[in-house]
């Protein structure tokens, strides 16, 4: 398959997966197995696209985000609960993510723990959907509050929830989602705070894994090459961007239900396919 079909095909994949509780590593190494492309050369170019869907959240929310710095300016109380939240949440991640870093990465190789990965959260997906149904009006003990009024309890419980998304298939947004609901938070609340406990998590991520291969990045050898990454960057960025205005729209509505079924049947199918091919 020629590069550039490749890096806008993958461009699509974590544009569109990124901020869905469907997992957009998951797919990227289903997608590896699908397409058949050398995945070591394209891990760097993976990592890279990233900070495209990352723009498109500050972009989308780049009103809060610039609100939030002025308070900060100001020491106003607001912004400074508003970025406590999101770097409470974010520090299990960090303690977890550096411990068990080779374990992670050897998960990374595996397309099968991708597969069961994907029904297993779908299963969960539906089992915390129907708690959240049967939950009587007035028991939601946070679910009209914004992120800055979140409490302590609520954000580190959501952050302890984001670790399960080390297991590849599990899904980043899926999990700290499915957290924020599981602990009374409105469908709205829950996946804005996971699209903003998205920058640093991710940053972070990307960060370390462009540290580590600063000398294979600055020498281009066993990777794309710029023009695949641009182009994939830019398609992620576009293709997340969308995902996120219509994703807020919809799960308030409807709620995560066709994404549960979405994961159980990709997850599914993926696994006949590893069996038999």
């Amino acid at each position: 398959m020629n590069d550039l079909i490749t890096a806008i095909l993958l461009g699509i994949v974590e544009g569109v997966t990124e901020f869905l509780p469907v997992s957009s590593t998951g797919h990227l190494i289903l997608a590896t197995e699908l397409f058949g492309y050398n995945a070591a050369q394209w891990a760097m170019f993976n990592v890279i696209i990233q900070l495209g869907a990352i723009l498109a959240v500050v972009y989308q929310y780049w009103g809060t985000l610039w609100a939030v710095l002025m308070d900060l300016l100001r020491r106003d109380a607001r912004g400074m609960r508003f970025v406590r939240n999101i770097l409470i949440a974010f520090l299990p991640s960090v303690v977890l993510g550096l411990a068990f870093k080779d374990q992670i990465e050897v998960l990374l190789g595996s397309p099968v723990v991708v597969a069961w990965a994907l029904i297993a959260g779908g299963v969960a997906i539906l089992l915390i959907e129907r708690l959240v149904s049967r939950r009587a009006p007035g028991r939601e003990d946070d679910a009209e509050a914004e992120i800055a009024d979140l409490p302590i309890r609520t954000v580190l419980g959501i952050g302890l929830a984001q670790c399960l998304a080390m297991v590849p298939g599990v899904s980043r947004s899926g999990a700290t989602i499915l957290g924020a609901l599981a602990m009374g938070t409105a469908r709205k609340t829950a996946a804005e705070f996971s699209f903003f406990l998205a920058i640093p998590t991710m940053l972070g991520a990307t960060t370390l894994e462009l540290a580590t291969k600063a000398d294979q990045l600055s020498s281009g050898t066993g990777t794309v090459g710029w023009a695949e990454i641009a182009v994939g960057f830019v398609v992620s960025f576009i293709v997340a961007l969308a995902v996120i205005r219509l994703f807020v729209a919809y799960v308030s509505r409807r709620g995560f239900a066709p994404f549960a079924w979405y994961r159980i049947v990709a997850g599914t199918a993926a696994l006949v396919w590893l069996i038999i091919r």
